[in-house]
């Protein structure tokens, strides 16, 4: 009876994690189409994706000590989707700046919940131990959920109308919960041995040992530097490409994104097991690696064919870093019940890299044109790819 009820528990959190890429894929570019088509201007709409950043990026540590607090993670997750759901239908209904920039808000915030929820939720479920197989597994369903949710809301907003897109991400929340449901909730609460899930916080002593642990500074370090890197390489890519192939861009475009999110369906699982084989600094290095070579070839590759080509190499660092993130802070916090804080402290990294990335790489490109700034991007990779080498002590237990 226990084994069927774990295999329902990992069954319900596939397809939780699947349907909730869904769901987070209608906040992506069809924000911006959709209040486009509704006569709004490019400074509006900048100010409203801005709003949203702005939180996601201030949520990162209330929201992992509020999981940390919490009794039940699959409570949060819940709550979480229900805002977001609410959020997809209130921009739908009334397109209008402040009803928009509450949407935006409430979606922002409960998106920072929703990771340290299923990370926990992950750990619960099969422990240390079986970490790294289960978050190759999320990463393999959230993969396929982005995919088919991309062509499924631009087949919706082609055929019907781009409001269409919100309500069918709205509708999409119902299945999430409904998954999320069949995850029992004593398979995410097993505290007796510390062996699943980590103790509940200890007061401020733990926020001090937390703060102060070298591995935890060097790792979001070095995911800072990553994302410093990496954040504005397609985007930049594909303004230049933009430039030489007009309307075909698009769907030069397109495929650079997908492609990568092959990669990461194939590989991710592979990951999670090899992490338990090889250790995490060798992962991590290879993250870094196919970073740094990317970025390096996008400086003398304009063809398009070629552009699709090399972003089979984002899929490498992406499937590394969707199983590593979550993996090394679990092993680093093992035991501090603080381990969605420090979800959300190198979520911030995370954040910050990816908000300095589009500024910096604008401003080297006006100056010094793509070459030197996909050059001055890969070497930022090559810096991450030193730190984690020389200063970042591996983290998997010995015993494992």
């Amino acid at each position: 009876m226990r084994a069927e009820s774990a295999r329902s528990s990992a069954s319900g959190l596939d397809w939780f994690v699947f349907f909730l890429a869904d769901i987070q894929t209608g906040f992506g570019p069809f924000v911006a189409v959709y209040l486009t088509s509704q006569a709004w201007t490019q400074g509006d709409i900048g100010l409203i994706l801005s709003a949203g950043g702005v939180v996601a990026l201030a949520g990162q540590l209330p929201a992992g000590a509020l999981v940390d607090m919490a009794r039940s993670a699959r409570l949060m997750a819940g709550i979480a989707v229900v805002g977001i759901g609410l959020s997809a239908l209130a921009i739908a209904l009334w397109p209008i700046f402040a009803i928009v920039l509450l949407a935006r808000v409430l979606h922002a915030g409960a998106s920072c919940v929703l990771g340290p929820a299923v990370a926990a939720i992950s750990l619960g479920l099969v422990g240390h131990g079986g970490l790294g197989e289960r978050l190759g597994r999320n990463a393999r369903f959230a993969s396929i959920g982005n995919g088919i949710a991309a062509a499924a809301m631009g087949l919706c907003g082609h055929f019907v109308t781009s409001q269409a897109v919100f309500f069918f991400t709205a509708s999409l929340a119902l299945p999430a919960l409904l998954a999320l449901s069949q995850i029992r909730t004593l398979d995410t609460a097993r505290i007796a041995a510390g062996t699943h899930t980590p103790a509940r916080p200890n007061g401020t002593a733990t926020w001090r040992c937390l703060l102060r642990d070298r591995r935890l500074l060097v790792f979001s370090c070095g995911i800072l530097l990553f994302q410093l890197a990496n954040a504005a390489t397609l985007p930049l890519m594909g303004g230049i490409l933009t430039v030489g192939l007009g309307d075909k861009a698009a769907m030069v475009i397109a495929a650079a994104v997908v492609v990568p999110q092959l990669v990461v369906v194939a590989m991710s699982p592979w990951v999670g097991r090899q992490s338990e084989h090889w250790g995490r600094r060798p992962l991590l290095l290879l993250c870094f690696a196919a970073l740094a070579i990317r970025c390096a070839l996008f400086a003398l590759v304009t063809n398009p064919y070629l552009v699709v080509a090399v972003q089979m190499l984002d899929g490498i660092s992406a499937a590394v870093l969707a199983v590593m993130f979550p993996l090394v802070v679990a092993d680093i916090t093992r035991d501090t019940g603080r381990f969605s804080l420090a979800l959300g402290i190198v979520g911030s990294a995370v954040g910050i890299g990816a908000a300095l990335s589009t500024t910096l790489a604008g401003l080297m490109y006006d100056y010094w044109g793509a070459a030197v700034t996909f050059l001055s991007l890969s070497g930022i990779a090559i810096l991450g790819l030193a730190l984690v080498w020389l200063l970042m002590a591996e983290t998997r237990p010995e015993n494992e």
